[in-house]
């Protein structure tokens, strides 16, 4: 697309908001797909550098958490003169099915669960729109209704849609 005088992408953080939405559709379209690709590009490059600061100071990572009598978690430790810090996060899932069970065992038993553990209970809105109206009507007042962050795609009329 050969845009005349066309804006470049780092003219966008001069730019007002207001500015940058009254370009031509054009260079919207141009902007936005030039964008995307430079994320893409970025996104690869993280990844790459994240693998190699991996490779660099993993064991020396291993090492300082071993020290700490720790498996997961920060560690600071100094390369040169430079200080590393490197976070393994503890990812830890639970099994709903047995918590479930867990928990109604400690019902019966007299213990109160929510002294122990958190119980959220969701509904799939797929679900939710599929019940019939009078189970709906009953779960309305538990519902709210909240709008993510909206998105737009541009695309002239003559590209083809995929």
């Amino acid at each position: 697309m050969n845009i005349p005088n066309r804006i470049q992408i780092y003219d966008l953080s001069a730019m007002e908001v207001a500015d940058i939405a009254s370009l031509p559709v054009e260079q919207l379209i141009a902007l936005q797909g030039e964008i995307a690709e430079r994320l893409t590009i970025t996104k690869l490059m993280k990844d790459r550098f994240d693998s190699a600061l991996e490779c660099r100071f993993s064991l020396q990572a291993r090492e300082a958490r071993a020290a700490l009598g720790k498996d997961t978690g920060t560690v600071r430790f100094n390369e040169g003169p430079a200080q590393v810090v490197a976070d393994l996060p503890k990812k830890v899932s639970w099994d709903q099915s047995q918590l479930a069970q867990l928990v109604e065992r400690m019902k019966a038993e007299g213990d109160d669960p929510a002294e122990y553990v958190d119980i959220t209970i969701k509904v799939s809105e797929r679900k939710y729109v599929a019940w019939p109206s009078h189970i709906r009507s009953a779960f309305e007042g538990a519902r709210t209704v909240r709008v993510g962050k909206a998105s737009y795609e541009i695309s002239l009329n003559d590209e083809v849609q995929s």
